[in-house]
């Protein structure tokens, strides 16, 4: 019997374990609805700030070539913001965002100088066991309790790295949130702003815009609201993406212990049964012998 009762432990803690990974499941869902409604909730005033701001590049034109946010930094050294996720058990999520990572890496000069600001502790172990620079690892408020204000002053302290005199430029990898089933990693080249692509997102924004004072001062005012609109918008997908994943890793290994746990039922009945004959022959054989 110590075969059949070592199986009908094996059922138990397979259910454990399918039912944590259910209770894992829900939870990921509920808060996925969460966030995937915030993500969509900011694209349309994210849309409207970005056609904004381009028309008002279109008026200014040769001007912004002269602003400090316009062109590459004083500096040599490369600022990378790294979303990541800080706990686990969410799939390909943080491995496929460090892949990206190392695909650039080798395309930059083996003597480039890249520091690293850290969203997500797992981000930052696997940094830190790479023994690259990290100027910061953002703990407050953690990514899950990420709001427009706390985006706002991650992207004032970024904007303050870019024009400190040290650094180039400033990009940002996270995850793009697309559908429930689709997130791939994405670069945005935070600073230095690109002109061009200010006036190309003014193309979806038609109409005349009455300008008071003037198109310097009212720009001067959004491009804060721009570049904060940009790191919320990439901080609320980025945690969009990973709940996304951690409900479809949790649903497959929900999905996996069902199939483990029928597979050994089916076994302990077998054994269940071959045990049962087999004590059912011994009495029938013993009843014989004593005739």
């Amino acid at each position: 019997m110590g075969g059949v009762r070592e199986l009908r432990g094996r059922i138990k803690s397979v259910g454990n374990i399918r039912q944590i990974t259910r209770a894992m499941e829900m939870v990921a869902s509920t808060k996925l609805r969460r966030f995937q409604d915030k993500a969509i909730s900011s694209r349309p005033y994210s849309q409207e700030i970005s056609g904004l701001v381009g028309r008002l590049a279109q008026v200014m034109g040769d001007e912004l070539e002269g602003r400090p946010l316009f062109k590459p930094g004083a500096g040599k050294a490369v600022a990378v913001l790294l979303v990541s996720s800080d706990r686990g058990l969410c799939g390909a999520y943080n491995s496929n965002l460090f892949k990206a990572l190392e695909l650039w890496l080798r395309e930059q000069p083996k003597d480039a100088d890249i520091r690293y600001f850290v969203y997500g502790k797992k981000g930052y172990s696997y940094l830190n066991a790479r023994k690259r620079k990290i100027e910061r690892l953002f703990v407050e408020p953690v990514l899950e309790g990420i709001d427009y204000r706390a985006a706002a002053r991650t992207a004032k302290d970024l904007t303050d790295v870019f024009l400190s005199g040290e650094y180039r430029e400033v990009r940002v990898l996270s995850t793009a949130f697309e559908s429930m089933v689709r997130y791939v990693p994405r670069w945005i080249e935070l600073l230095p702003i690109a002109a061009k692509s200010l006036v190309g997102e003014a193309k979806d924004a038609g109409g005349d815009t009455i300008l008071e004072p003037d198109a310097a001062t009212i720009f001067d005012r959004l491009i804060p609201r721009y570049l904060e609109t940009r790191l919320y918008n990439a901080l609320i997908e980025a945690i969009t993406s990973e709940y996304a994943s951690r409900r479809v890793s949790m649903k497959s290994a929900t999905d996996a212990a069902k199939e483990m746990q029928s597979a050994l039922k089916l076994l302990y009945n077998r054994k269940r049964q071959e045990t049962i004959t087999k004590e059912l022959l011994d009495i029938v054989g013993g009843v014989e012998a004593l005739r």
